[in-house]
């Protein structure tokens, strides 16, 4: 049967830790081919810009299971958390555009993974504010909540680097860090 398990799994080492540093974000469609091997991707060759933001503390990511025993059906909902500090109104114009489009969003951790989250149907801005805080220490800039549903958990991406996460892919692919 295709869903039968097939291996097991021992308790892992305690070498890993918490948290995120870069989001990618791809315009909706840009990508082109993508190829898997082993149920990650291994190959993005389209021709497409790459939006980086790097991201420190607060921001997060995660995945959820759903699956309903009474329908057949299993989706997982991927969300992304991020906090933006400084607010400027080019960011602005930035967060508009993508609060009304469904980019693609490459979501890397410190543990050097990089995952692919909206992989077929994007990601929606789903919440978020725009906030000055009330005292001096309080957040100035913006927070964000990103959600895709998928039919799969977000993919890792093969040959990921904390610099590239697209370093062994073949697209013509050009990553902006404005």
């Amino acid at each position: 049967m295709a869903c039968d398990l097939t291996k097991g799994r021992t308790v892992p080492c305690k070498d890993v830790v918490g948290g995120i540093n870069k989001v990618t974000f791809i315009n909706y469609g840009d990508m082109g081919d993508i190829a898997f091997s082993n149920d990650a991707i291994s190959d993005i060759s389209g021709t497409f810009t790459a939006y980086v933001y790097e991201v420190k503390g607060n921001s997060s990511f995660e995945q959820s299971f759903n699956s309903s025993r009474e329908n057949g059906t299993t989706f997982f909902t991927q969300t992304l958390n991020l906090t933006l500090p400084k607010l400027s109104k080019e960011d602005n114009k930035e967060l508009k555009l993508m609060a009304y489009g469904r980019p693609h969003v490459v979501v890397q951790d410190y543990n050097g993974n990089a995952f692919m989250m909206g992989l077929n149907y994007g990601a929606e801005v789903t919440g978020g504010t725009i906030v000055t805080g009330a005292a001096m220490g309080d957040l100035s800039g913006y927070t964000l909540v990103l959600e895709a549903q998928e039919q799969l958990p977000a993919n890792f991406i093969d040959g990921a680097t904390v610099a590239d996460p697209f370093e062994t892919c073949t697209g013509n692919i050009t990553l902006d860090l404005n």
